[in-house]
């Protein structure tokens, strides 16, 4: 657990943000990405096993959450949204439980595709005493077949209307390819709905006219290939970025740093970290991207949404294990730091 310095909400903008939260149940997302189940196994470790040099962990309880492209959509419910989620799983155990943990929350699976070709990406994290033991994988290395992109290209065109937002969760498994990123762009341009993307390495070169790009820093530093040392690094990166993509802004995440927001008028704004104790950052991003997508999606500006994000993901990094934030808890953080 680390701790970290805490950000102030000013009066006269307490009301706007908290305005914003009331409609967030209105506005209707799309999330587009790599679908994952997240598995935790929590136990006690009390001695060490006399067969090898490692922790022997007691399990107390099993959890499951929808984890990756997922999780967005697990955060966007849990702040009130509408939203479905589209992606591919295996016909397997795993996909069956992934679709059984959107449903308990409320999203709809309608974008979802099974395909015999492929496993559901799973993960499965052992924690005790609040600490992650190992991690333990199950994903397929190949892309899906060109007849699952294929369908999840036309049910995007068939629905793209009935959406205020629309979100890219690309965790770089093959979902998110250059065709799809292309008839995405094509469509903005004819109508103007708000674009998000959380962008990984295999795409830099495909991603194009989104509203929001919010990469890490160290995605920032590989996509724009400037060295993020300082401020002046930092601001390069960004304006480098925001040619790049063709974007309206670029939000780059930086860990304890906070935020940096960058649009194509005037220079940075920074926004320091609102998390008071970090316990774990699994999902963060994904917080600060769902947060960004119905605020944005509920009308607010830029710099509004960050706000709201960077609180979000405060609140989650003080939990354990893959996190959402609620939006009492978000109307609590801002009324406790105005």
């Amino acid at each position: 657990m680390s701790r970290t310095s805490a950000i102030r909400t000013p009066p006269s903008a307490l009301k706007n943000l908290t305005t914003l939260l009331g409609h967030f149940p209105s506005v209707r997302v799309l999330v587009i990405g790599d679908l994952m189940l997240d598995r935790y196994i929590w136990g006690r470790v009390e001695r060490i096993s006399p067969e090898a040099p490692v922790p022997v962990v007691r399990v107390t309880r099993e959890s499951l959450h929808a984890g990756g492209a997922g999780n967005v959509v697990a955060n966007i419910r849990a702040l009130g949204g509408m939203v479905i989620a589209c992606g591919v799983i295996g016909q397997d155990q795993a996909g069956q439980r992934l679709k059984q943990e959107l449903s308990v929350i409320g999203a709809d699976a309608a974008g979802i595709v099974a395909s015999s070709a492929t496993v559901t990406t799973s993960k499965t994290r052992i924690i005790a005493h609040s600490q992650q033991v190992v991690r333990l994988d199950q994903e397929e290395s190949e892309i899906p077949h060109d007849r699952v992109r294929t369908q999840l290209r036309r049910f995007v065109q068939r629905h793209i209307n009935d959406f205020d937002v629309l979100v890219i969760s690309d965790y770089g498994k093959g979902v998110i390819d250059a065709e799809l990123l292309s008839l995405l762009a094509k469509l903005r341009e004819r109508r103007q709905f708000v674009y998000l993307i959380d962008p990984k390495r295999r795409n830099f070169t495909h991603y194009r006219n989104a509203t929001l790009v919010k990469p890490n820093k160290e995605e920032a530093r590989h996509a724009a290939g400037i060295e993020i040392h300082n401020e002046s690094g930092l601001q390069q990166a960004g304006t480098r970025l925001l040619e790049l993509w063709h974007a309206e802004a670029v939000l780059v995440s930086r860990g304890e740093e906070g935020m940096s927001l960058f649009k194509r008028e005037g220079s940075a704004q920074h926004f320091p970290t609102a998390a008071r104790e970090v316990f774990d950052v699994t999902g963060a991003g994904d917080t600060v991207l769902a947060t960004c997508a119905l605020a944005l999606g509920a009308g607010a500006t830029l710099e509004e949404a960050t706000i709201l994000a960077n609180y979000a993901a405060g609140i989650v990094v003080g939990k354990v294990g893959t996190a959402t934030a609620s939006p009492t808890e978000l109307r609590a953080a801002l009324r406790e730091r105005a």
